[in-house]
């Protein structure tokens, strides 16, 4: 198989990861919308609840993402039973750990009243996140499915279950948010609760969908727990943990940027939005590649197959470069038009347009590290990247962001500057690690 095939077959896989990752993000910009008709309190009550949310979710993510490689590892070796036994032991390990996650997300819920919020808005926004800390659960039992079927290749059904989610979730919110079809008016709870049901959805809809399907007969598929197995379990938390801290490390990382632009006020904080929005759509291509990376990468390690590992790690990484460098160059061109979409204060699309510059520079290095990461996970070599992450966005790019934007008085872009350091150092020594790992796998397989 020649690069241009390799190329073809990861996107293959990535396409549909892409979409449902999109389908996913579409859901927040439809609470948003819905929300946002109910005023400003209750969407500034959502924002503050889902960005503490998400930096516990990203636990439970990383997490269940240890399923993928462990699978498409088990599939390259031929060792089908191994893949229903990493499924069930993942399902054991993920609901144990979605029940400690109900209950941080609703300890923090408790803390916002300390935050120095709005009082009005604190209270919303702590009922709401208690609401949604339930749905940890059918969302853990989402993803272990979703990251099983998908280190078999299957990268479609979750695609569709997210697509026809957006619906449900649109007709949850009509009803609950507005009090319609004789329900009453639960306003932010509603959204809260329509959220609930959604992620009930998803998870019963991906499950019934593997345990029924024909596809998965061979791989024993199925709730039948034979023993606890811990030589599975122990693998499961060892990629699992160090995924989901370093998952934590780069969101906190974007999150605290986000809070050190806030400090100097509103239109800087609104442009950092605007360009943060365009790069994470852009950003939601390179996570199909990265999925797709991790998946070809196990499979052809199982298979001991050193050159397809070869070559489907630096296709991957190839594809990421070249799409992210289109995607710079759109935003450079379109510097000045992009914000417009967004808002009509000319100060504001200003700020931002200086950002998009920055962003086409950063662009290429996210992705670079996105994707690398995906080609280590693949390989089940975590916790070096964890360092490394913890280093590159602590140690460097928001003392750097913090140094450039206050004390050198660059403001917003010195900030941004931090930031695409630490990707950068990331990119770098990820790709430095792949190489070093395909030399070390070079020896042992050929």
């Amino acid at each position: 198989m020649n690069f241009i095939e390799h190329i073809k077959e990861t996107f293959k896989l990535a396409l549909p990861v892409s979409i449902g990752f999109l389908g996913h993000v579409m859901l927040g910009v439809v609470d948003s919308i819905m929300i946002g008709n109910l005023g400003a309190k209750y969407l500034a009550a959502s924002s503050l609840a889902n960005s503490l949310l998400i930096l516990i979710l990203v636990l439970g993510i990383g997490l269940s993402i240890a399923i993928t490689p462990l699978v498409a590892i088990a599939s390259g070796s031929k060792n089908n039973d191994e893949c229903g036994i990493v499924l069930r032991q993942g399902l054991l390990v993920n609901m144990i750990f979605s029940i400690l996650l109900v209950v941080l997300s609703y300890s923090t819920a408790e803390l916002i009243v300390y935050l120095k919020q709005p009082e009005e808005v604190a209270h919303l926004a702590e009922s709401y996140m208690k609401i949604l800390s339930f749905s940890m659960i059918p969302f853990m039992l989402f993803q272990t499915f979703k990251q099983f079927i998908e280190g078999l290749g299957f990268t479609k059904p979750a695609m569709y279950v997210n697509i026809v989610a957006n619906f449900v979730n649109v007709l949850g919110n009509w009803i609950l948010i507005y009090g319609n079809l004789g329900f009453p008016r639960l306003e932010l709870d509603g959204a809260g609760y329509a959220s609930l049901l959604t992620r009930i959805f998803i998870a019963v809809a991906l499950f019934v969908y593997v345990i029924k399907s024909k596809y998965f007969k061979e791989y024993d598929a199925s709730l039948k727990f034979k023993s606890i197995n811990f030589r599975i379990i122990k693998k499961i938390i060892g990629i699992g943990v160090p995924s989901g801290l370093q998952m934590l490390f780069e969101a906190g990382a974007f999150s605290f940027s986000a809070i050190m632009i806030g400090w100097l006020g509103t239109k800087y904080l609104a442009a950092h939005q605007i360009a943060i929005n365009l790069a994470s759509a852009t950003f939601m291509i390179i996570l199909g590649i990265n999925s797709a990376a991790t998946i070809r990468v196990g499979f052809f390690l199982g298979e001991k197959n050193f050159s397809g590992m070869q070559k489907a790690s630096f296709s991957a990484l190839g594809m990421s470069i070249l799409l992210m460098a289109v995607f710079g160059m759109i935003f450079i061109v379109f510097r000045n038009f992009l914000p417009t979409i967004y808002i009509n204060d000319s100060e504001v699309i200003s700020l931002a347009s200086a950002l998009l510059i920055i962003a086409a520079i950063f662009q290429i290095f996210d992705g670079t590290q996105a994707v690398g990461l995906g080609i280590l996970r693949g390989m089940t070599d975590v916790k070096i990247p964890m360092v490394i992450s913890l280093i590159a966005y602590w140690a460097i790019g928001i003392p750097l962001g913090y140094y450039l934007g206050f004390i050198n008085d660059l403001k917003a872009g010195g900030v941004w500057i931090g930031l695409t350091s630490g990707l950068i150092i990331a990119a770098v020594f990820f790709t430095i690690r792949i190489k070093n790992k395909l030399n070390k796998y070079y020896s042992e397989l050929m």
